[in-house]
């Protein structure tokens, strides 16, 4: 008897994700709360040990192999060069989530995520740890500014869980989901929202509350290839510009009182809350302004801001982050392929909130649920593209 059959190959492979998923949500929902853990390091070896031996297991053509030894060894060699290894981490998870069960998956995200989301809350309103507001200035004058982190040590952090709630809730229930519990999501948006403060965070939060109604009621919406294609010059294309322009004006002598930009610049500045004087002023070296900028990135820019692709493009290099946004592109065909318009919601309302948040662009693969859908449709496309060769 062949233990090692294809199919048998696929279920161990499959459960070693399923392991490496789980540790990696449990310590990305760790580090949301104020418990300070100083081993992720080892984790993530441990995490990257079982995703290896995921794609070693099983059952890849030539063709395949040769596609994954290529992405393994530019991966490596940004490793190498800036001293960060996600992309060769967020890689091979991605490869090792082919074949998954990718609805029992996304479902199972989301209940792990709401109930150590729910448990951070709880531990901080009975004050087992952390708080539940917090009165400082947040960058917009006002020092006794009051503002509600029930336990996520930060609002924007808050707001940042209950909209990583709602985009695996749309993935996963929106399809299906009644009028009512439309009506209790926005709800909940609206609150969270004023209890945070984040207004920026909550107007695209309503946006893509929208677009899920609309995808929702609106027929056969899903089949339609405008909406992919409106989606792939929005994002990366759209989002990339504004970042790459962003990160060039945050406070260079031309764009001074006087210039004829400077009204503009002000207005969009003062409306994401500094974000973009903040990339230039926050450090001695500008950390993230375009001048920061090279084709590989190195070990000496680590610095954190929020404009996430600015980080993005600043952590791993022109080229690297320009592949990242070639793949969004391939991952919006593929969703085009599946005829899958709640994954394309995911994909351009993260793309947006990336512009003015980091989140997402993080050393915790547990942040981005995205990434198991990319690494199940990479597989689907593979499979018939190999079925289509022996036809």
């Amino acid at each position: 008897m062949n233990l090692l059959t294809e199919e048998n190959r696929k279920r161990i492979g499959n459960r070693l994700f399923y392991v490496a998923l789980l540790i990696e949500l449990i310590l990305m929902i760790a580090e949301k709360s104020e418990y300070y853990f100083d081993f992720e390091s080892y984790v993530f070896r441990v995490t990257f040990a079982l995703t290896v031996l995921a794609v070693v297991i099983k059952r890849h053509d030539k063709k395949q192999w040769l596609l994954i030894v290529a992405v393994w060894v530019f991966t490596f060699i940004c490793y190498r060069i800036t001293g960060r290894n996600e992309l060769l981490r967020f890689s091979t998870f991605v490869m090792a989530a082919q074949n998954i069960n990718l609805g029992k998956t996304m479902k199972a995200t989301f209940w792990i995520n709401l109930t150590g989301f729910v448990a951070i809350a709880l531990l901080a309103v009975t004050g087992i740890m952390g708080d539940v507001y917090k009165v400082m200035d947040y960058g917009r004058g006002n020092e006794n500014e009051l503002r509600y982190v029930f336990g996520f040590g930060h609002p924007n952090t808050l707001w940042g869980c209950v909209y990583a709630l709602m985009l695996l809730w749309l993935w996963v229930y929106g399809s299906k989901a009644r009028l009512w519990m439309w009506g209790v999501l926005l709800g909940l948006l609206l609150l969270v929202g004023k209890l945070t403060a984040s207004r920026t965070a909550l107007a695209i939060g309503l946006f893509t509350f929208v677009l899920g109604l609309i995808v929702r009621y609106a027929t056969g919406i899903g089949r339609k290839k405008i909406i992919y294609v409106l989606t792939s010059l929005v994002t990366p294309v759209f989002c990339v510009a504004f970042s790459t322009w962003a990160s060039s004006v945050g406070y260079i002598p031309r764009y001074e009182f006087g210039h004829p930009w400077y009204t503009v610049v002000t207005w969009i500045d003062e409306n994401l809350n500094n974000r973009l004087q903040n990339i230039y002023r926050d450090t001695a070296k500008h950390a993230g302004s375009l001048q920061t900028w090279k084709l590989f990135s190195d070990k000496e820019s680590f610095e954190y801001f929020d404009m996430g692709w600015v980080r993005l493009f600043y952590w791993y290099g022109i080229i690297p982050a320009a592949l990242i946004a070639l793949l969004v592109i391939a991952f919006i065909y593929l969703c085009y392929r599946q005829r899958d318009a709640w994954t394309l919601i995911l994909i351009l309302s993260l793309s947006i909130y990336t512009v003015i948040e980091a989140t997402f662009v993080s050393v915790y693969i547990g942040r981005n649920m995205l990434l198991p859908v990319l690494g199940v449709y990479i597989g689907y496309y593979l499979e018939r593209m190999r079925n289509d060769s022996k036809s």
